[in-house]
C-alpha cells in the first residue's frame, strides 16, 4: 500500500495542475485493476513562509503589509472552507478544493466566502452544514492540527508531499518538495527497497506517528 500526504495552497494554481496530474497518475496506476492500494490526503497549508512565497511569485513588496494581510486572511479562510467540506466526506472536500484552486488561482476570481458557499454547493454539499461547520471552533482545531504536523515534519512551503511506499521494508517515509515534486512521487510509488536505499543518508528529525502510521523517520528528498 501507498499513502500520499500533500500539502497544499488551497487558491494555488501551481497546487491545483499538480494535484490533476497526481489523480491522473492514481488513476492510471492504481485503478479498479490495481491490486496494490493508494491512500491519498489534501491538507492545506497555510503559514508565514507560504504567505511570502506567494507574493514573492506574484511579485509584490514583501514589505507591503496591506497586501500581506489580506492574502493571510484570505488564505486562511479559504483553508478552513476545505476543512469544513471535508466533513461531508473526502470526496467532496476534495472536488471542493479543486473548484476553489481553480476560480481563485486559475480564473482569478476575488475569493469570498460568498463564492466558497456557491462553489460547495455545485459538488453537492450541504450549505446549512457547510455555514455552521465553518463557524465552529473545531473546524480550527483541525486545521490548526494539520499547520502542527507540517511543522513536526519540517515542511514550510507548497506544495510539498510526504510518501510512504509499504512496499519497502524500511521504516520511513519521503519528504519531497520543489518544481519536480509530482516526478519524485512517481518515481516514489514505482519505488522497490534498492531504489529506496538513497534516502538513507537523508535525516530530518521528525515522529511521523501524527500520520496514523507505523513509521517513525521522515526522510527529505528536495532539488
Amino acid at each position: 500500500m501507498i499513502e500520499i500526504y500533500l500539502f497544499v495552497n488551497p487558491l494555488g494554481k501551481n497546487c491545483f495542475k499538480l494535484e490533476q496530474q497526481l489523480l491522473q497518475f492514481i488513476e492510471e496506476e492504481y485503478g479498479k485493476r490495481s491490486k496494490e492500494k493508494m491512500q491519498f490526503r489534501f491538507l492545506p497549508l497555510v503559514n508565514l513562509r507560504t504567505i511570502g512565497d506567494v507574493m514573492q511569485h506574484n511579485r509584490i513588496s514583501q514589505k507591503n503589509l496591506a497586501a500581506r494581510n489580506h492574502l493571510f486572511s484570505t488564505t486562511y479562510s479559504a483553508a478552513l472552507d476545505c476543512k469544513a467540506a471535508q466533513f461531508q466526506g473526502k470526496k467532496k472536500g476534495r472536488q471542493f478544493l479543486f473548484k476553489l484552486q481553480e476560480a481563485v488561482g486559475c480564473h482569478k476570481i476575488p475569493y469570498s466566502s460568498e463564492l466558497a458557499e456557491t462553489l460547495f454547493a455545485q459538488v453537492g454539499g450541504d450549505i446549512a452544514m457547510f455555514k455552521e461547520d465553518r463557524q465552529s471552533e473545531f473546524v480550527k482545531e483541525v486545521f490548526f492540527s494539520d499547520q502542527k504536523i507540517a511543522r513536526e515534519m519540517g515542511i514550510t512551503k507548497h506544495p510539498s508531499a510526504v510518501v510512504y511506499n509499504y512496499s519497502c521494508e524500511y521504516d520511513f517515509g519521503v519528504l519531497v518538495e520543489g518544481t519536480h515534486t509530482i516526478r519524485k512521487i512517481k518515481e516514489l510509488c514505482k519505488a522497490k527497497n534498492d531504489s529506496y536505499q538513497i534516502f538513507d543518508d537523508s535525516h530530518l528529525h521528525t515522529n511521523a506517528s501524527q500520520f496514523q502510521s507505523g513509521n517513525n523517520y521522515l526522510y527529505l528528498l528536495s532539488n
